[in-house]
Order: structure tokens, then sequence, then C-alpha cells
């Protein structure tokens, strides 16, 4: 069989294995608040049909999530960029895919708005093993890439959600391999083309099109492309207005030009209650939090077992063997990093990768620490270098593919065998993402409903089951689409036979005096003049993410200490109202 026959099959393994590890038990984990916000305005409807103040039954909170052929693209941005941060081509291709193969009517399947992002992480793979080959010109260093594209723990985990980031990384492999051969033309003092200016400016206008944080890409390529051009600077001041720069600086002006268009709506993201939480928190007071977080995300993108929802001996476990295979392949990994730089066909390329990974990570750390936007607390956001270590940990491992095995030295990091422990390890890693082990989901719905089922049966069956929580935006009403969804699913299966009613309590700003009349309202068995009409008693209230309010005892509602619980997304707290 010919090398390059055998070399498109073993891509096409990579391909068949990352499929499988991508759709396995891919509607398994519930679904949470930022999924639903992908679904709700990529079928285009909006949040803002829910009722709010008023109590409402389980259908109506979950309409949002309705199939709709009279909906439109235009529908999608619309509503997109008057309730969301987010910029619309990834909402605009979604929709079309839900339109392409859903039904007509009934709620949108998880599964359908899940394996879009699955499909596009499948995609990444075959792209990554080009754009290698772009690179490089090793096929082994094409294949590795491939594999680890395939196996990564993280990109599986992003594969799994229903968002963007799959997308953006495409669009993230391609601009890096634009920066690259424009940097490998500078060191030839040879001019890119105009074709490739070109293609580089629509991938970055498409990449800030499918996620605003593309940026940090652009930010991260401008630093790495300013260490160029002081180089060739000190040399001769003339040399930065030679040919060869001059489309580098038509392709930096056609990307500005490319993202001034979203400029209106960058102004409003920092003063967001979406995007709050990131700024929440003060790094400075909690220094090494944010770097050992930081070194978390790195490891999963190769390596991973379980650690989450298992007992502590298992998680501990896991940590240790991550961290004794650590310290035995680091140092063979500096070594065999150090070895490439000696092949002049690889070194310019990992040049320009390693110093976009080192100027990406000082990114992270700049913004955190000096901005005070804590961008290590969420694992996607580190999607805008992360094809960037897979490419690099190609190149290390592409020399033990030409080592050989020493028999006598088993102990020891090299040939064939660590590419081996490599994958195995990062297929085990998927294995704890697809089946929940790992990076489980923000929102725990699927905890929270068990108990508020058990509560039921214990406390007061056959009562009205009121679920409350406090709403600024519809990250809120996302929480409460989960718990909702999680109920529904039980009532399809005929496994329930009650719904819960919702009410979402409008909160303006941080004013509880609003929420609170509006909640005491409801609740009251006399309400006022002009209010909603009070829900009949007896009845069982849920506070979900409430902690502010209190002294219900007042309206006949007592708390059921045995009921108050916590679990990753909610806190929440049953009142049992009497008559």
């Amino acid at each position: 069989m010919k090398k390059s026959s055998i070399h498109l099959l073993l891509l096409l393994g990579w391909i068949a294995l990352g499929t499988a590890l991508r759709f396995t038990n891919l509607e398994s984990k519930p679904p949470w608040s930022d999924e639903w916000a992908t679904l709700v305005f990529s079928l285009g409807n909006s949040f803002r049909t829910v009722p709010l103040d008023q109590v409402i039954e389980l259908e109506t909170l979950l309409s949002p999530l309705q199939l709709n052929p009279a909906q439109q693209t235009q529908d999608v941005i619309h509503h997109l960029l008057t309730e969301s941060t987010h910029p619309p081509f990834y909402f605009v291709v979604n929709h079309w895919w839900l339109k392409l193969f859903s039904p007509d009517v009934g709620l949108v399947s998880i599964w359908l708005g899940r394996a879009l992002s699955s499909c596009l992480g499948i995609v990444a793979i075959p792209v990554m093993f080009g754009c290698s080959w772009l690179l490089f010109r090793s096929l082994i260093i094409c294949q590795l890439a491939a594999a680890l594209m395939a196996i990564s723990p993280y990109g599986v985990y992003l594969s799994q959600e229903a968002r963007h980031y799959t997308l953006v990384i495409i669009w993230v492999i391609f601009s890096l391999t634009f920066l690259t051969i424009a940097v490998r033309h500078l060191g030839q003092q040879k001019s890119i083309s105009l074709s490739l200016v070109l293609s580089w400016i629509v991938v970055n206008g498409l990449g800030v099109a499918t996620h605003y944080f593309f940026c940090l890409t652009l930010v991260t390529e401008i630093v790495v492309l300013f260490g160029f051009w002081w180089r060739d600077f000190r040399k001769n001041p003339k040399n930065i207005l030679n040919n060869y720069w001059s489309k580098i600086y038509l392709a930096i002006i056609g990307t500005i030009i490319s993202c001034s268009v979203w400029i209106h709506t960058w102004r409003s993201i920092p003063d967001n209650q979406l995007t709050s939480w990131v700024f929440n928190e003060n790094p400075l007071a909690q220094f090494f939090e944010p770097i050992l977080r930081l070194l978390v995300w790195l490891i999963t993108m190769v390596f991973l077992l379980p650690i989450e929802g298992v007992a502590d001996w298992v998680s501990i476990a896991s940590g240790a063997i991550i961290l004794a295979l650590l310290i035995w392949l680091v140092p063979t990994w500096i070594r065999n990093f150090k070895q490439n730089q000696k092949l002049q066909s690889i070194n310019l390329s990992t040049r320009v990768l390693w110093r976009f990974v080192l100027s990406a990570i000082a990114l992270i750390l700049v913004i955190t620490f000096v901005f005070k936007a804590d961008l290590t607390l969420s694992a996607r956001f580190q999607f805008f270098y992360y094809p960037v270590i897979l490419l690099l940990f190609s190149v290390i491992l592409s020399i033990y593919w030409q080592q050989p095995n020493q028999k006598n030295y088993w102990f020891k990091p090299q040939g064939k065998k660590v590419i081996g422990i490599t994958i195995l390890m990062g297929i085990l890693g998927s294995l704890t993402i697809t089946n929940n082990y790992a990076f489980q989901k923000v929102e725990r719905p699927d905890l929270v409903v068990p108990v508020m089922i058990e509560a039921y049966q214990q406390v007061a069956p056959q009562t009205p089951v009121i679920i409350a929580t406090l709403h600024q935006t519809h990250g809120q009403t996302g929480e409460m689409m989960s718990i909702a969804w999680q109920f529904q699913e039980l009532i399809k299966q005929n496994r329930l036979d009650f719904q819960p009613q919702f009410l979402l309590i409008h909160q303006p700003e941080k004013d509880l005096t609003i929420a609170s009349s509006i909640l005491q309202q409801a609740i009251s068995a006399t309400p006022s003049r002009g209010a909603t009409a009070a829900i009949p008693r007896p009845f069982q209230l849920w506070l979900v993410n409430v902690s502010e309010l209190n002294n219900l005892e007042q309206f006949q509602c007592n708390a059921e200490t045995n009921f108050k619980r916590k679990t990753t997304g909610y806190r929440y707290q049953l009142y049992n109202c009497r008559e």
C-alpha cells in the first residue's frame, strides 16, 4: 500500500474516533442557561416573551424553545443583538441547521442543537491536519496534530456544548496558519500573495463575527508580529517599508475594518449584567488561584481523568496519576522541543507558535490582574490558544516517533510508547467528559428536580408547586428553563403526575424592594388591590437562588429545614404555605 494511502486511512481513523467520542452520550447531560440562549436565539425566538412577575405554567416558560417555521434569519440577528452579548454568525448558521433537520412543530431537540457543535469539532480534525502540513511539511506532525484534536478532552468538552466555540476554533487554526506563513515570508524577504491577505482578513472577520473573544487571537497575533517588526526595524528602519511588510499592514488594516462594525455592541458589554460575573472577582486578593486554574485548563487540553461526580479517593487518585505522568514526561518534552528547534524546516514555525502561546497567557494574566476581568474563571475562554498548544505538543511528540524503544529502559519516556500513552490518556480523558466525570455543566438541574419531587411526595402531596426566582437577565430565565426541561422530560416518560408552576420576579438592578413586594403579593392569602390573584392554598414554594428575601412566615409560609439544599448553579429552599 502506498504511503499516501496509509496516511489517508490513518486520518480517516482519527476522524472516526473523534466522531465517536463527540457523539457519545451527546444528549445525556442536562442543558444549561447558555445552551438555552444558543437555541432560543438560533430559533429566532426571544426570551422576552416569557411573562415576568406572575405565576406561569411550565409550557409557557418553555415556549421560546418551540420551533416556528415563520421565524427568519433577520429575527435571529434582531433578538441576539438586542438581548445578548454575542455576534450573530454562529447563531445564523445554527438557525439554518435547525430548520434543515427539525420538524415543523414541537420543542427543539437538544441532541440536534448540540450536534452542529460536534460536527464542527470533527471538521477541526482534518483542518488541523491540513494546516499542520502547511506549517511543517511533516506527515508525522500532521497525524499527531489530527490525533490530538480528535482525542483532546478539552476539545470533546467544547464539542458537546450547544455553543459556538468549535466554529471559532476553526477560524483560530486558519488565522494562525496565515500568521505563520506571513512570518515565514518575512524571513525570506518575500511578499505574501494578495489572495492570502484577503483570506486572512475574511477569516479574521468571520472569527470576530462568531465570538468577540476572537479579538484575543488578533491581539496576540499583533504582539507576535510586533516582535518580528522590531527585529527588522533594528536591523534597518527602511526594512519596515518594504513590500513584504506592506502586505501585512494591509491585512491588519483590513482586519480592523472588518471588526469595526461591532464597535457599537462592544461598548455595552462591560456594563452588561450577562458578563458581570467575570468582573465580580478580585484576582489580586487570591493571586495564585487564576494561575493555578490556567495551568489546569492547559493540562486538560491533553490529559484528564475522572474528578467530578466520583468518590473523593477517585478524584485524588486521578490527580496523582496526571501529576506523576507530567513529572515523568515534562523533562523530555523540554529536551525534544530544544531538539526540534535545531531543524530548520520546523524552527521558524515553532518559534511563531511558541511566542503566540506565551503572549496569549500573558494577555490573559494582564486582563485578569490589571483589568480585574478574570478570564481564568471559565475553561471555555481558553479556546483562542488551544489549537496552538496541540500543534506545539505534536511537534514535541514527533521526536518520540523517531526514537527506538529500548527494552532495558522501559521506565524512561522515550520512543513510540510515549505517543501511545498520550493517545490512551487522551481517549480516557474524552471518555471522562462523555460520561460526565469532568467539566460538568455550570448548572445541575438534574440534581435539583429529584429533591423537589421527593419534597412533593413527603411534605404535601397533591398540592401545587411554585418555583420562584429573581430575574435580571435571560440567564435566570435559562436557569428556570433547565429545571422546567427536567420536569418536562419526566412528564413525557409518564414518570411524573404533576407540573410545577414558575414565578420569575424581576429585580431591577440590586433593588429588592419591588421584588419582595411582588413575591409577597403572590403568596399573600389576600392580595392588595390591583395585584395578581393569589395562589390557591395550600402550596409548596421553592425559592431558587434567592437568599435575600425572608420573613415569609408572616404569610403562613414556613421553611422546611430538611429541604434547604445547594448544588452546582442552584441554592434552593422549600417553604410550605398553609391555608
